[in-house]
């Protein structure tokens, strides 16, 4: 388990040393232009969305050791490639390599953090990956912004060297892993079944729910972070870049410093009752939202308040990190646990691609009906998470109950993540 929290640590930190700088990197020390940078960023999602749905099976059929391993070579191989890149095809093959690479890292991360974890530390083993992943972003990114120079190719490419290192690195220390066989919550529905398919996926009720009420969590919040929210903190509320940044400083402060304490509050609590108040959280964080833009106060006031909205996101992030994706673990029947994990990272991918792209436009012009919008969002959360828990069983919802009737089954058991924010 702590080599997995050190590849979850690496990962983040690769990440978080050079997506920041992308688009400044392709647009202009390259010469590539705005629209080839934008190309970019749409790589990346657009290559998750094609290899998140055959990482399940291959996670199932190999293992996600394996599966993992080739991830990070393929990762490593596009972070070096957009290093050296001078041409827009170039630098687009890279991309999908780098964001191929990095979507498969997920679900494999999380099933391995599944196998080596048993229904009562995997709630802590998911916090601890959450808190290193953010902690991982916002280190890789302060370290890459020092070494990165707008007018030098070539601290760009040591940066992207630097970057496929750290993939390599996290090779060397994953082949070291030796995985057990996990004790697993027996009662999910279709446990005992066999070869994992996506129809058998879609008749689980509640694992269909949950994929719903993740696409919400994560298009109404993490799909808002860098897109929709920002433009309407700069446009509406008059918020400065510095306060941005230090908005989205508060997010990760709040990660860190709430994660074990907030993770304490929700272990003994129902997971759907926990999901909910995290929707209700939300809610308040937009209506702070709403008086930052929309309230005609003073410009340090509005600037508190946009503040305050980034926290409190942070504390709903920090309560569902040990709340989700075990919960993904535990409707996993035998043999499933690949394609369910992957089938909510792809889910999430999803919620990423469109978020942006609906929330960008109407958080720079409509402010009114931008946080109306996403306020609702919030509170459908809150009655999603209520609905899904009339689909869990008494384990599934309160695994404390299930210390007496834990089983070894010897499986592969998956589970999604909620993402650290990028």
């Amino acid at each position: 388990m702590r080599r997995i929290h050190v590849g979850n640590a690496l990962s983040a930190f690769g990440l978080g040393f050079t997506v920041p700088y992308l688009y400044v990197y392709v647009a202009q020390v390259r010469g590539l232009g705005a629209m080839t940078a934008g190309l970019v960023l749409a790589v990346f999602a657009v290559a998750a969305l094609v290899v998140l749905p055959f990482a399940g099976r291959a996670i199932v059929r190999r293992g996600p050791l394996p599966v993992l391993l080739a991830a990070l070579v393929t990762a490593a191989l596009g972070a070096l490639s957009l290093g050296l890149a001078g041409s827009a095809a170039a630098v687009l093959l890279s991309a999908a390599a780098l964001g191929a690479g990095q979507a498969v890292m997920q679900p494999a991360l999380a099933t391995m953090i599944v196998d080596c974890s048993t229904a009562e530390t995997r709630s802590r083993a998911f916090a601890m990956q959450f808190f290193l992943q953010n902690l991982g972003l916002g280190v890789g990114g302060l370290i890459g912004g020092h070494l990165v120079d707008a007018t030098s190719v070539s601290s760009f490419t040591l940066l992207f060297a630097i970057e496929a290192a750290m993939f390599l690195l996290l090779v060397v220390v994953m082949a070291t892993v030796r995985m057990p066989s996990a004790p697993r919550i027996g009662g999910a529905p279709g446990a005992g079944a066999g070869k994992g398919s996506w129809k058998q996926l879609l008749r689980n009720r509640a694992m269909v729910q949950l994929s719903v009420l993740g696409f919400v969590l994560f298009f109404a919040c993490y799909g808002q972070f860098e897109s929709g929210l920002s433009a309407y903190g700069v446009e509406a509320a008059g918020v400065s870049t510095s306060a941005l940044g230090t908005a989205l400083a508060a997010n990760t402060a709040m990660i860190v410093v709430a994660q074990f304490a907030v993770l304490k509050f929700v272990e003994r609590r129902r997971r759907s009752r926990v999901i909910a108040a995290v929707g209700l959280i939300w809610a308040v964080a937009w209506v702070a939202a709403g008086y930052a833009g929309l309230g005609h106060g003073s410009q340090e006031m509005a600037t508190a308040a946009f503040v305050f909205t980034y926290a409190l996101f942070g504390l709903g992030e920090a309560m569902l990190s040990p709340t989700v994706a075990p919960l993904v673990a535990d409707l996993a029947p035998e043999g499933m646990a690949g394609q369910y994990n992957s089938a909510f990272a792809l889910v999430k991918q999803l919620a990423l691609a469109l978020g942006p792209a609906v929330g960008g436009p109407m958080g720079a012009a409509l402010h009114g009906p931008y946080v109306v919008t996403f306020l609702l969002f919030s509170l459908g959360i809150s009655w999603l998470a209520v609905r899904l828990g009339r689909e869990l069983t008494a384990v599934q919802d309160q695994p404390w109950l299930g210390k007496s009737r834990v089983v070894a089954q010897g499986v592969v058991a998956g589970s999604g993540q909620p993402r650290a924010h990028a």
